[in-house]
């Protein structure tokens, strides 16, 4: 499994959207400008995720996008499953299980690490990382 830029830069302009909307629409722009990321492709990742329904587009000149759920509502592994499709090492759903050995192999190595990748993922929210962003920021010490 290799998360794409895709999925890394549409985890990161929501964290965004979660640090910067107080309660108010984020615009690609701002998001843009701040994460370093084309305007353009955000236009992609957004477009995914509005049709997802993990956020709410706004059109117009006080347009822009806003989490459609609380922050503590929204996982990781949803984000990263609508971006990137499943969250899986090995897929074993398509795979044809030839002898008793694979299948000894898919049910206690594949499936187990394909459930623990889905765990972890799913354990962490927004809200999550928005805090430990802050609590990480916030341990700078500034010499002059």
């Amino acid at each position: 499994m290799k998360i794409s830029t895709k999925g890394r830069y549409g985890l990161k302009a929501l964290v965004d959207i979660a640090m910067y909307s107080n309660s108010e629409v984020v615009t690609l722009k701002s998001i843009s400008a701040r994460q370093n990321i084309s305007e353009g492709y955000l236009e992609q990742i957004f477009s995914t995720l509005r049709k997802s329904g993990l956020v709410i587009g706004r059109k117009g000149a006080q347009g822009g996008y806003s989490l459609s759920k609380p922050t503590n509502e929204i996982t990781i592994g949803e984000i990263l499953r609508v971006l990137e499709g499943d969250l899986v090492l090995v897929d074993v759903k398509n795979l044809s299980v030839v002898d008793n050995l694979e299948k000894c192999i898919n049910e206690n190595l594949w499936d187990v690490i394909n459930k623990n990748i889905n765990d972890y993922f799913d354990s962490i929210n927004l809200e999550d990382l928005v805090n430990k962003y802050k609590s990480e920021s916030n341990n700078f010490i500034y010499f002059i």
